[in-house]
């Protein structure tokens, strides 16, 4: 039973799909009051009911997308596919990079900061800092095959859109 959140009864189409906002049942954190309404979420599945995580703001999460621990997602960011935000992650419209469709695999790739300001690395079953990325890519692809140049580019563009790019 979910003693965390409820629906506010508004609902957003969004990409073929129907979005429903959320409103908090019960203080979360530090930062979200009972009655607080927060963003958008397709299911259930999308926001873990136990713990600090939360979506607020105009936020988007919804497909298979999961937001857990004590990650929050904000601002007009939206979080979809197979996405996992998870642990200390904070992710608004300036701090999420995501790439679908590419490796080996057709793996979804989502980056994003850390509460710190670290890059985080979520792609396939690995999960880490962007530099144990680019040397997990190394290590299994190598630096000169088609699939490591793609996510070596990849995690050059990672690097440049949460950094520079992001200001």
């Amino acid at each position: 039973m979910n003693n965390k959140y409820g629906f506010t009864g508004e609902t957003l189409e969004w990409n073929g799909r129907t979005l429903k906002r959320i409103r908090a049942l019960v203080a979360i954190g530090l930062s979200v009051a009972a009655g607080d309404v927060g963003g958008w979420i397709e299911s259930e599945s999308n926001l873990q009911v136990s713990g600090n995580a939360w979506v607020s703001g105009d936020a988007r999460v919804y497909g298979n997308a999961r937001v857990y621990g004590n990650a929050w997602v904000s601002g007009n960011a939206q979080v979809y596919g197979n996405a996992w935000v998870y642990g200390d992650a904070w992710v608004s419209e300036k701090t999420l990079c995501s790439f679908a469709g590419f490796g080996s695999a057709n793996r979804q790739t989502t980056a994003y900061h850390d509460k710190d300001g670290g890059i985080l690395v979520a792609c396939g079953c690995f999960f880490g800092s962007l530099e144990e990325f680019r040397d997990q890519i190394k290590r299994h692809h190598g630096e000169d095959s088609t699939h490591g140049k793609l996510y070596l580019g990849m995690a050059n563009m990672i690097e440049y859109r949460l950094t520079e790019g992001a200001k």
